[in-house]
């Protein structure tokens, strides 16, 4: 087995870090200062082809598998550009994976090809206020009217939703009463976020600052029926096929956010002098760092192992999840002692790495939780009983 990146891969890691060099940071800093959403640095990725890196050809795009599509996450993220440089084009990379694997042919055709040219902007609406990682329980509601539905709820955490004109939205169509399975009567659609139906509430948070995360509020919101994906009331299994990949992604991307944490702290610690000498030459400084390192790098293996089982079309369910935690776990762990190794300097924005530690919380919590992966690793991996 070969850990090498192919001559191609390796041509678009660094056809895209080329690209991200035009965005430093300096631009990710203001940013994270202005909340303006960073759509130059789309438009520039669109331009060039890359948004389209894992949709079929015939749409428009490149029709590479999900390994490729990494590479590119991780150097969006190893460029500086973190956290937000990859929410801000993740769902035009493969969120529109439900489409691609069950749309007509038409719905392909009108959508694929505007998403990839970043003529459409969506967001994904999937998580819902009193439900949280419980996904069968969802209770926005799509009603039948005949030549269209009419849905109705509330979404949170929705992201780029105020950038956005179109949604991936996944709504009930049945009651639970009328199901067998929680899992049934969960339908998924692809539309217009009209605003004259749904209300954008922006979420202060912690972090990215610049990539919004909102509550949506829909009220009557028209769907007409060609926008439903697949068929009636399969849309949380077609939702299934997308988490693998989405963990693969996530992971790839926080083995960059790790990596450049690392690399700044590294570069202090050599040009830092305290006490006639650089704090480099500190065990205490170059152990923590080097832990994190193998770590990081550990994690980056499972990601890659899991992307290349996907792409092979075997089962990469616990290498996907496995590669989220490690790579969650050991970029929080390399952004903390990134912010150590520069003492009290690390607190302040303008060295970067308090932005990369804030960053890294993102996704040691969503879209899954390391509680809930451990979880499943434990029943899937070491067949222990179901504990949720």
């Amino acid at each position: 087995m070969s850990f090498q990146p192919t001559p191609e891969q390796q041509q678009i890691r660094d056809s895209v870090s080329r690209l991200c060099q035009r965005f430093d940071d300096q631009y990710w800093l203001e940013r994270d200062t202005d909340g303006v959403f960073p759509e130059d640095f789309c438009r520039a990725l669109a331009d060039e082809g890359w948004m389209g890196i894992a949709m079929p050809e015939e749409y428009g795009g490149s029709g590479l598998g999900i390994t490729e599509a990494a590479i590119m996450a991780q150097a969006i993220t190893e460029s500086g550009a973190g956290n937000a440089g990859f929410a801000a084009v993740a769902i035009g990379i493969f969120g529109l994976n439900p489409v691609v694997l069950f749309g007509t042919d038409e719905q392909k055709r009108q959508w694929l090809p505007r998403i990839i040219e970043r003529q459409d902007v969506a967001c994904f609406a999937v998580t819902e206020p009193n439900t949280g990682l419980d996904t069968t329980r969802l209770k926005a509601r799509a009603v039948d009217q005949g030549d269209h539905y009419l849905v109705n709820g509330e979404k949170i955490w929705t992201s780029t939703a105020l950038a956005a004109n179109k949604v991936l939205l996944i709504a009930r169509t049945k009651d639970l009463s009328e199901t067998k399975k929680p899992i049934d009567g969960l339908s998924l659609f692809y539309t217009d976020l009209d605003r004259d139906y749904v209300d954008i509430r922006p979420i202060d948070k912690m972090g990215r600052k610049c990539v919004d995360s909102n509550e949506v509020f829909i009220d009557d919101l028209p769907v007409p029926k060609e926008h439903l994906i697949g068929e009636e009331g399969k849309g949380f299994r077609y939702l299934l096929h997308g988490l693998n990949p989405e963990r693969i992604l996530i992971s790839a991307s926080m083995v960059g956010l790790g990596r450049c944490a690392l690399k700044r702290a590294a570069d202090y610690a050599r040009e830092r002098v305290v006490f006639d000498r650089p704090i480099g030459m500190n065990q205490g400084i170059q152990h923590p760092l080097a832990a994190s390192w193998a770590e990081v790098e550990a994690a980056n293996l499972m990601a890659f192992q899991a992307a290349a089982l996907y792409d092979a079309g075997e089962d990469c369910g616990l290498q996907a999840n496995a590669a989220k935690y490690l790579a969650a776990e050991a970029t929080f762990k390399a952004c903390t002692n990134a912010v150590m190794t520069h003492g009290g300097m690390g607190y302040a924005k303008e060295f970067h790495v308090e932005r990369y530690l804030r960053e890294s919380l993102i996704h040691r919590l969503a879209p899954i939780s390391p509680q809930l992966i451990l979880s499943y690793l434990a029943e899937r991996a070491l067949d222990l009983p179901k504990s949720y």
